[in-house]
């Protein structure tokens, strides 16, 4: 049996534009119903969102402009100074999708590998360091959550 353009099979019984939906597309939906946040809700969000962007952004300038703690730091962990670079331009893309609303889904999953790959260089260093990129990484999804009605569709908190 082929299958239309909308990827519904067309049912040979009836009219031939009426489509049988498969089992998994009957429970799949375009569009996730979502409310928009209150002011409170939203600002919240935003303070919350801020505070790792502009840790992320300072830290990728600093790495940018190939500082000389953050190539200290990177030659301590054993990684080579040749990374610095490229990684602080990735670190300001991701934060650059996570700033803008129509990519700040994206742009939170990117963080999210990012941050993780932090956390993992800092726990083989010692101590508790990897708190703080543990920290921005829910920063980026709770502050997300609090502005994106997509992302409290998603996640529904029981009240």
């Amino acid at each position: 049996m082929s299958k239309t353009s909308t990827g519904l099979q067309p049912c040979l019984l009836d009219e031939p534009d009426y489509y049988i939906k498969t089992p998994i597309q009957k429970n799949m939906s375009t569009t996730l119903p979502s409310t928009p946040p209150s002011k409170a809700m939203l600002w919240t969000g935003r303070v919350l969102s801020a505070l790792p962007v502009l840790m992320l952004v300072m830290s990728a300038v600093m790495k940018i402009k190939m500082d000389k703690k953050v190539v200290d730091g990177f030659t301590q962990m054993g990684y080579p100074s040749s990374l610095i670079v490229p990684l602080g331009v990735l670190e300001l893309v991701c934060t650059l999708l996570y700033v803008l609303p129509p990519t700040s889904v994206l742009g939170a999953i990117l963080l999210t590998g990012y941050l993780g790959g932090a956390v993992e260089a800092t726990v083989r260093g010692g101590g508790l360091m990897w708190l703080f990129p543990a920290l921005m990484g829910v920063l980026v999804w709770g502050g997300l959550f609090l502005r994106d009605g997509r992302i409290r569709a998603l996640i529904p908190l029981k009240r």
